[in-house]
């Protein structure tokens, strides 16, 4: 019978590296400072965003809301969600077009 010591240990050592690689990066839902940045711009070129999503998620009412509670826009809401999103993801914008949408 072989001895599983080794590969207890090495998963061990695998299982360490990824908590502190998750642990290391924060909270990924934090806005971004660059996003920060070009949401609080005058300048900032906006576009429009249409997508049909499941009604049964109410996002429009729950967009609604929290632009009550925080009077946050309703684009920036957006904009927030889907950034904090795309980046956890692995999909940054162009830093050298976000450097030309800021004053």
């Amino acid at each position: 019978m072989r001895n599983l010591a080794t590969y207890a240990s090495q998963l061990r050592a695998v299982a360490d590296a990824l908590e502190a690689q998750s642990e290391s990066q924060g909270d990924p839902l934090a806005p971004h400072p660059d996003t920060l940045k070009v949401l609080n711009s005058r300048h900032t070129k906006r576009g429009q965003l249409n997508y049909a999503v499941p009604d049964v998620l109410q996002l429009q009412r729950r967009i609604r809301r929290c632009n009550a509670d925080t009077e946050i826009p309703h684009g920036d809401i957006v904009a927030l969600a889907l950034d904090a999103w795309l980046r956890a993801k692995g999909y940054p914008p162009n830093l050298k077009q976000l450097g030309d949408q800021t004053p």
